[in-house]
């Protein structure tokens, strides 16, 4: 879940990114997958918007606090010593 103002409403509000497999089927068995794409959708108005690709792993950072370079940004923490 990422807080982002929406494209459709422009409402900041909580977006789900979702994964969405097309698979190939023998008799209802899913077997291979031929195309995976992703989507942001607002949990507002109910849009979704199709990620490219290269997006993915930026927002996942984002949605988990990591910055592109694997380091966690959230608040800074305090080492207090003990005597």
């Amino acid at each position: 879940m990422l807080t982002l103002v929406c494209a459709n409403c422009h409402n900041p509000s909580a977006h789900a990114l979702r994964k969405a497999v097309t698979m190939f089927t023998l008799f209802f068995i899913p077997i291979i997958p031929l195309k995976t794409r992703h989507f942001l959708e607002c949990t507002f108005c109910g849009a979704a918007f199709e990620v490219p690709k290269e997006n993915v792993h930026a927002l996942i950072g984002q949605a988990y606090g990591v910055d592109q370079h694997g380091a966690g940004q959230g608040q800074p923490t305090q080492h207090t010593e003990r005597r």
